[in-house]
């Protein structure tokens, strides 16, 4: 694709050269004809889609952000969209009847064969982001009484049909899952050694009904490219494989990302995103945080006659808030990493906080000693007095909060990520205000 451009591919679609276009992109992979047909006008993004082999065109269909999916649907006819959906891996099918509007899913259903929609529906029937969503029901499964020989001439009949082989998995008679052999070991056993000689057991499983963060964690932690998914009673019903983790890590990240910059997640990247979706997106928060923002000016409003008395309080107020602040945001964004990748939690929140009540008495006490002597040189010894005490109290506040913010959220069912930054800021700057007006007037005897 490198030394093709859209200009000359749009060409071969104006003057209707079908041949070479195939012979064209015959050789190049799914994600490079991907981005090509995204740089191509509607038009000609239609032709060439239709101008693909079935399997690639739905591989390439599989590869395509929202927004290109719903705009060729719409050109599709009913039996392109029929065979497209046919040419589609279960896992690719459910993740785009999962976003369409349920109008729109219940007809691209009723175009499927009588047996993948019963598929269909199976997949869609397992709860939002969980793992059942996730899987397809394409594996290869071996009996633990075959030999090695039997069960690699099964690879061969079914392995065509099945997402990966790399991993096989033994199950019984009624399905249960009982092990795991990999193809490697496979191969290298003695043609008549039975399968449960070699099989590692109990194979590493995750529920249907776990969660898809579940999954990346499981798959992180036990370095595996494929994980069986289990229904109950431990009967097997397909598999996860490690590209629709990825997918899934990487949408996970970038809603926490946006969670903890106050904004509702996006689907998409800011480039292709409406107008009205980014106002929509940053205002609501916008306007809670502004709401947050106001009882801060409200309870410096309470000290109007400190203030006047003493100005140099102002000077360093800015200073006071920003400590408080960034401590919390800190603090929250550790405890939120940790949260996520499940290296603490939600009954951790006691021993962290006090972990952190430290290290933000440490981190106060320097900044104390910071700034001790500009607030003498500004104000007397009575405002440097002010300033370090409030330094370390806030800091500790600051911190305070910010770790224990997410565990709370956690403990009670929310996502951690909803103590985004701004708002964690926002709360430890009233108590900054707070804290300080407060010491001022009792050192200062206002």
């Amino acid at each position: 694709m490198a030394h093709t451009s859209v200009t000359e591919v749009a060409t071969m679609i104006l003057a209707h050269n079908w041949a070479a276009l195939r012979k064209l992109v015959s050789g190049w992979r799914v994600p490079d004809i991907a981005d090509l047909l995204v740089q191509l006008d509607k038009p000609s993004r239609v032709l060439l889609f239709r101008c693909l082999p079935r399997k690639t065109a739905a591989d390439v269909f599989s590869e395509l952000e929202r927004e290109d999916t719903d705009s060729l649907l719409k050109e599709l006819t009913d039996e392109e969209t029929r065979l497209l959906l046919a040419y589609m891996r279960p896992d690719d099918r459910t993740e785009l009847l999962e976003e369409l509007p349920g109008q729109v899913t219940q007809r691209l259903l009723n175009l499927l064969s009588p047996e993948d929609m019963k598929e269909a529906r199976s997949l869609l029937g397992y709860p939002p982001r969980s793992t059942g969503r996730l899987m397809t029901p394409d594996y290869v499964a071996i009996r633990p009484d075959w030999l090695a020989s039997r069960s690699l001439e099964h690879v061969r009949q079914r392995g065509r049909d099945s997402e990966t082989v790399d991993t096989l998995y033994v199950v019984d008679s009624d399905w249960k899952l009982l092990g795991a052999v990999s193809l490697r070991q496979l191969i290298l056993a003695g043609p008549s050694q039975a399968v449960a000689g070699i099989m590692t057991s109990p194979a590493i499983s995750l529920s249907a009904f776990d969660d898809q963060e579940e999954a990346a964690r499981v798959m992180d932690k036990y370095d595996l490219s494929v994980l069986p998914v289990i229904a109950s009673e431990g009967v097997m019903v397909g598999i996860v494989t490690s590209d629709d983790i990825f997918e899934v890590a990487q949408e996970e990240a970038t809603e926490d990302f946006h969670k903890s910059a106050a904004v509702t997640p996006l689907k998409t990247g800011y480039k292709d995103a409406s107008l009205w979706l980014l106002l929509r997106s940053r205002l609501g928060w916008l306007l809670a945080l502004i709401g947050v923002d106001l009882i801060a000016a409200r309870v410096m409003a309470g000290y109007e006659s400190l203030i006047s008395s003493v100005v140099p309080l102002v000077f360093f107020l800015p200073l006071i808030i920003g400590c408080s602040g960034n401590t919390g945001s800190q603090s929250s964004t550790l405890a939120v990493r940790d949260l996520a990748l499940g290296e603490a939690k939600a009954d951790d929140w006691r021993r962290l906080t006090l972990k952190e009540m430290v290290v933000s008495a440490g981190l106060g006490i320097t900044i104390a000693l910071i700034v001790w002597g500009p607030a003498v040189f500004q104000g007397g010894t009575g405002v440097g007095a002010v300033v370090a005490i409030s330094a370390i109290l806030i800091v500790m506040v600051g911190g305070t909060v910010g770790m224990a913010t997410p565990f709370l959220l956690s403990k009670l069912g929310f996502d951690p990520a909803t103590s985004s930054t701004p708002l964690i800021t926002s709360i430890a700057d009233i108590l900054g205000v707070v804290i300080y007006f407060a010491l001022a007037s009792r050192f200062l005897e206002l």
